[in-house]
């Protein structure tokens, strides 16, 4: 059995399906406490994996773009330790093709404030709940880098990843100095409710790559972008 005054703690924000699940379950497995977050009362795939593992996982409910929950969730959690915090919730537009004009007002809207605001709310309300030598880190995206942006497509989305990289770097400016290692991963195109059906990978094939790069990383201060490989990528 794991000894709990050594094992180590992990925040997933947006933990319920898909990426966030995956790398939930995959913590698990390598002896660490999650906790996982998920949005509404509706039983999910982590109710299920906490069902399984009761004295591993625990499940925390928070809609990211209100900022009652998040102060809420900040309270629930003051007597803990998050050794990783790390933001996985995010969304799309339906309509991808859609070029930035042909979109709502509202959806822009709904997407900006989902994939870049809240996910700095979140973090500058639960930083302190991480130590000097922790990990904060953000599901980002490949299609948020501006260089290689040359093809075009996903408008709203690239935007919106694009905000998100650079309001992380905006933080990491603002702390630095600080020993905390700070992460922006891209995962790849994979196969899930939001990648949809014609993404080239699969769960399997990103997300414990995505956790080994995240663990590769523990120690090292300063925001880096890092793809499933490890590998840099371009602002």
């Amino acid at each position: 059995m794991k000894n709990l005054s050594t094992q180590k703690t992990i925040l997933i924000i947006g933990a319920s399906r898909g990426l966030g699940y995956a790398m939930a379950a995959e913590f698990l497995t390598k002896g660490w406490h999650v906790i996982g977050t998920v949005r509404g009362k509706d039983r999910t795939l982590l109710h299920e994996l906490a069902d399984k593992n009761p004295e591993g996982v625990e499940i925390e409910q928070l809609e990211v773009t209100d900022q009652q929950q998040i102060k809420a969730l900040r309270e629930r959690l003051s007597n803990k330790v998050l050794d990783i915090l790390f933001h996985n919730a995010g969304t799309a537009n339906k309509n991808q093709n859609e070029s930035i004009a042909e979109l709502s007002t509202q959806e822009f809207e709904r997407i900006m404030v989902t994939n870049a605001l809240s996910p700095l709310r979140v973090i500058e309300s639960l930083q302190d709940l991480v130590p000097a030598s922790g990990t904060i880190g953000i599901m980002s995206s490949g299609q948020g880098s501006v260089s290689n942006n040359t093809n075009g497509g996903h408008e709203v989305y690239r935007g919106s990843k694009a905000a998100l990289n650079m309001y992380m770097r905006s933080y990491a400016a603002r702390h630095t100095g600080e020993s905390r290692t700070l992460l922006l991963l891209a995962p790849g195109w994979v196969r899930t409710d939001l990648g949809g059906i014609e993404a080239p990978l699969s769960i399997e094939e990103s997300i414990p790559k995505v956790v080994n790069v995240m663990l590769s990383q523990q120690g090292k201060p300063g925001l880096q972008y890092l793809d499933r490989e490890g590998k840099t990528v371009p602002w």
